[in-house]
């Protein structure tokens, strides 16, 4: 039987890989990415549906699927305000992720972060923290959270201190073994395909993935 994908974060790193890999999968018959804007993109499976994230129960008819892909996320620099930021990164993929489940969704796939702690005293981790326990309050027969290390990807966004550091784990990358391996960084289209397999797995509980378990998982 044919899946229904709800995608949120389609225009990010992370997302706009799935995109790719979840229309060109034939286990899934319809994608439905949910964001502010339109997307650059045609294809038959993909429906789009605009919203405004602060009404969003304006729009709860139109939120159904099977599973739901959260990679939304921002950063210090794109989103300086911490209440601007606690919404994107914590509201918005809870209140989706209830709206979903209410209307039948079974699963839900979140791209977390390495160091996601509910007793950090730092903003970042903890906000991470918090929403893993919270969606875990949601009652979906599965929830899948994947806490990647350094994303390796092609940014839209230049920044030069990261494509450094990128580099250099590039280099670091083979001699981290054994427990070190989860702070490698990882390929951007690993971690898609690593929620994509797991999607079409018939699995009920919580699973939280290290960086080094989506590394296994998304193998190419």
């Amino acid at each position: 039987m044919s899946k229904k994908a709800i995608l949120l974060g389609a225009s990010g790193l992370i997302g706009n890989n799935l995109l790719a890999q979840l229309l060109d999968n034939p286990s899934y018959s319809e994608v439905l990415a949910i964001g502010r804007k339109k997307l650059n993109i045609e294809h038959p499976k993909l429906k789009e549906l605009i919203v405004d994230f602060d009404h969003i129960d304006q729009y709860a008819a139109g939120i159904t699927g099977d599973v739901v892909f959260c990679c939304l996320g921002t950063t210090n620099s794109k989103t300086p305000d911490k209440v601007q930021y606690k919404k994107i990164d914590y509201w918005y993929p809870l209140d989706i992720g209830s709206i979903a489940q209410n209307n039948g969704a079974t699963s839900y796939h979140l791209i977390s972060s390495m160091g996601a702690d509910i007793n950090s005293s730092l903003f970042y981790p903890k906000t991470k923290g918090e929403v893993e326990r919270d969606l875990k309050a949601i009652p979906f027969k599965s929830i899948y959270i994947y806490r990647p290390s350094l994303l390796d990807g092609d940014r839209k966004e230049k920044r030069c201190a990261e494509r450094i550091l990128i580099g250099l784990m590039r280099l670091l990358n083979p001699i981290l073994i054994g427990g070190l391996k989860k702070y490698r960084s990882i390929k951007i289209e690993t971690v898609a395909s690593a929620m994509l397999k797991e999607s079409l797995t018939d699995k009920k509980g919580v699973f939280i993935y290290s960086s080094d378990q989506i590394q296994a998982l998304g193998q190419i």
